[in-house]
């Protein structure tokens, strides 16, 4: 299976993906990675890997539909099965959704549907956690659609938040769990157990 992975700052996502498939867990390849932010960490990972990177914003190209169109062609000419959108912060146009429809992935840092939506990324999920006495939270892989941390969720594994947790902490704590469940779940997409369409699992389901 071929995946492209959009990422807008660090990349250690896309970095766990790289590795998981380099290592066989995953039977796939990161074939493009595409970012909003031209000094992002996940462009620089990608020319490090040797994969196919892309900067595409309205930096680049000033009008919607050619950048979409752009977008459009890159996966084409990469035969993208996948879409993983690991930490991107820009929505997704309607064009890319519709063409990509059940096969766009989006992973957030929080139990939804708690925690999510416009401004809900980052330290500021981890905050608004704490911020609530929540005593769990976890990761969330869902379907992207054309709203933020919206679609069908497939996948949900939780994190316990400590009474000594600072945001940064708990930030750290959920990433480190983040990067093998992404493993575990695109393995279980690329396998078939998760289909490209409707459906949810559990970790450990």
């Amino acid at each position: 299976m071929n995946i492209a992975v959009f990422a807008s700052h660090g990349g250690s996502d896309l970095q766990a993906i790289i590795d998981a498939c380099k290592l066989g867990k995953i039977n796939a390849t990161v074939c493009a990675v595409i970012s909003n932010n031209e000094g992002s960490k996940a462009l620089e990972r990608a020319i490090n890997e040797g994969i196919d990177n892309y900067h595409l914003s309205n930096k680049v190209i000033n009008n919607q539909d050619t950048l979409d169109q752009k977008t459009l062609e890159i996966l084409d000419k990469h035969h993208v099965d996948v879409i993983f959108l690991a930490g991107y912060l820009k929505k997704l146009s309607e064009p890319i959704v519709q063409k990509y429809e059940g096969r766009i992935f989006n992973v957030h840092p929080a139990l939804l549907p708690k925690f999510g939506g416009k401004g809900m990324y980052g330290i500021n999920v981890h905050r608004a956690v704490l911020e609530a006495g929540e005593k769990i939270t976890g990761i969330t892989i869902h379907r992207a659609d054309k709203d933020y941390d919206n679609g069908d969720i497939i996948a949900q594994t939780t994190v316990d938040v400590l009474e000594t947790d600072t945001p940064e902490s708990l930030a750290a704590r959920v990433l480190e769990r983040e990067h093998a469940f992404l493993a575990e779940v695109i393995g279980d997409i690329v396998s078939g157990r998760i289909m490209l369409g409707n459906g949810t699992l559990m970790a450990g389901e």
